[in-house]
């Protein structure tokens, strides 16, 4: 009880590196305007960490890259996947660093897709991985054999492959997000049941046949929410609970309270290193500097996102301070923090 009510008293603390009244600035409205989008428009950004490259997904209409924090727009390929994402769990780049390649699952349109250089191609998996809410892919395995996805809207039943997408075999319902470690082991949520009044989280060590409760002490968030997709970063699994953020070292067989925060939505995103962290919360981006003791007071969203909602995206350019906001739907905002 110490330890939570610590965690609460310092959350409110302020961080002067963000601003008080943030001047957010609209970066996709010509692209938005030009493209003829389909439903739900605007709807996934991820961004290239060490070099700052953004790249957005437009509904029906593809992959975009910018060079230049949104200045100017390119279309990748004129080949690539069909559809639409929703939530950060639809478009993944590689969280170890070690590759360019990009992972994406379409809600509405083709199967899950991996592209080896930043979007000029795409191979695509076995039909049965379209119309899925994300995917996890094996980061350490070059082939990327062990996938775990989720079927939207159908129970949330868990698929898995171990042939890297060419085929796939249900694993059962009722299942939330997931993240995988290697070929064999892997951590999901398990939602809450008639039978099971809280959700918990459940590990695989063989490859997603069985699995078995690693801890009842954090009970993660419902499938379709964004928060509830686990982050990597240096060996270390960091997810979003309705109990705060955890933090797990051994591949889910443990499991450490960082941080209790309020409202959470999406993240954390990471900064310039482990410690500096972002997490979207219905007030806005707050952030930590100290690896979740401390966290800034929420900057708000722009007006004109109307909230923030399960279908909204937060992204950070260590390389020049800048924030990225938006919501399916919404233009793409731009938050420079860098000083002149």
């Amino acid at each position: 009880m110490i330890k939570y009510l610590l965690l609460i008293g310092v959350f409110c603390l302020p961080l002067a590196a963000l601003a008080a009244d943030p001047d957010w600035q609209p970066v996709a409205t010509e692209l938005l305007q030009r493209e003829k989008t389909g439903f739900g428009g605007l709807c996934g950004i991820v961004v290239d960490h060490e070099r700052g490259d953004v790249w957005v997904n437009l509904s029906d209409r593809g992959t975009f890259h910018s060079a230049d924090q949104g200045g100017t727009w390119k279309r990748v390929s004129e080949t690539q996947p069909k559809g639409r994402t929703e939530t950060p769990g639809c478009w993944l780049l590689d969280p170890t660093g070690k590759s360019r390649r990009m992972v994406t699952a379409l809600v509405y349109g083709s199967p899950i897709s991996i592209s080896d250089d930043q979007g000029a191609t795409w191979r695509s998996f076995d039909a049965k991985s379209s119309h899925v809410d994300w995917c996890a892919v094996d980061w350490t395995d070059p082939e990327q054999k062990f996938v775990l996805t989720l079927k939207h809207e159908a129970g949330d039943l868990l698929i898995a492959s171990s042939d890297g997408g060419r085929s796939f075999r249900e694993v059962g319902k009722n299942f939330g997000t997931a993240w995988v470690f290697d070929n064999q082991t892997a951590i999901a949520a398990q939602l809450k049941t008639a039978d099971r009044p809280r959700a918990n989280i459940a590990r695989t060590t063989d490859g997603g046949k069985t699995w078995q409760p690693c801890s009842d002490s954090y009970s993660p968030f419902g499938s379709n929410v964004a928060q509830a997709l686990p982050k990597w970063r240096s060996g270390r699994l960091y997810w979003l609970t309705e109990d705060g953020l955890i933090v797990t070292s051994d591949q889910g067989q443990s499991w450490q309270l960082l941080a209790l925060v309020k409202g959470a939505q999406y993240g954390p995103i990471f900064g310039r290193d482990d410690k500096h962290l972002f997490v979207l919360t219905k007030s806005g981006v707050v952030e930590s500097r100290d690896g979740g003791t401390v966290w800034s007071e929420p900057v708000a969203p722009p007006k004109e996102m109307k909230g923030i909602g399960n279908l909204s995206w937060l992204e950070y350019d260590p390389s020049r301070d800048v924030l990225y906001l938006m919501k399916m739907g919404s233009d793409l905002y731009r938050l420079n923090r860098a000083k002149p």
